[in-house]
């Protein structure tokens, strides 16, 4: 048993320093360079700066289709390519373009809300960009008036 164990023991060492070579000498220059530069982008973020985050369409009658353009400029140091925009509800649509919005330049989203409901309405458009917080939000609201001859309820 004691000679088990020695012959082990002796096993173990030898594979433990037959295998001790120098990781840092395999690595090259060059390599870190690029690593480096890719990590130095990465921190690199697009900013969507919206001109307004809420737009009031004030009061429309119930069924009118209305529309707004939010704009936004790329106020970061990366392309800003947004990739999807839901609203809150099926009765809002948002449209955006595919392409990226390159640092210094403006875009454009555009919501249609088809005007159902009644009273005051709110809808919120999600949009899901490779922003730093990767959402950004805006508003919509309306007034919308029940149709002639419609029960009001109080």
């Amino acid at each position: 048993m004691k000679k088990g164990i020695l012959v082990l023991g002796v096993l173990t060492a030898m594979i433990f320093t037959s295998c001790k070579e120098d990781a840092a000498s395999k690595v090259k220059e060059e390599n870190v360079e690029v690593a480096a530069a890719r990590d130095a982008q990465a921190t690199a973020f697009p900013v969507m700066a919206f001109d307004e985050t809420e737009f009031d369409f004030g009061t429309i009658d119930k069924g009118n289709s209305v529309e707004h353009k939010f704009t936004f400029t790329n106020t970061g140091k990366a392309p800003l390519v947004i990739v999807d925009a839901k609203s809150s509800c099926g009765c809002t649509v948002p449209e955006y373009s595919k392409d990226p919005v390159q640092p210094g330049e403006t875009g454009e989203l555009l919501v249609k809300y088809n005007g159902s409901g009644t009273n005051q309405v709110t809808k919120t458009v999600t949009i899901k960009a490779n922003t730093e917080k990767g959402t950004e939000t805006v508003r919509i609201k309306a007034f919308v008036n029940a149709p002639a001859g419609a029960a009001v309820s109080k």
